[in-house]
């Protein structure tokens, strides 16, 4: 499988334009295990992203690299409307 071109310039564009709205990120922990969840994206940063997780007992990383999303370790999309 070809992955499309993308720089880290269009990645941080998509995140940043999806600031301060539901967003549902999947985390590849390795090992077969994967981390899903949804929240807000919280902030927008020149290194890194923060996710706010909407439930409140969740215990994990929630700042992400654009590096980490532009390998595919992590995936981020807007939440489907419900």
């Amino acid at each position: 499988m070809i992955k499309r071109n993308n720089d880290i310039v269009t990645v941080k564009k998509t995140i940043a334009d999806c600031f301060k709205q539901q967003v549902d990120v999947t985390v590849n922990l390795g090992r077969n295990k994967i981390l899903k969840f949804c929240g807000e994206l919280s902030g927008v940063y020149p290194a890194l992203f923060t996710v706010e997780p909407n439930d409140k007992n969740f215990l994990g990383k929630t700042a992400y690299s654009y590096a980490e999303v532009l390998c595919g370790s992590v995936k981020i999309r807007p939440a489907k409307k419900a």
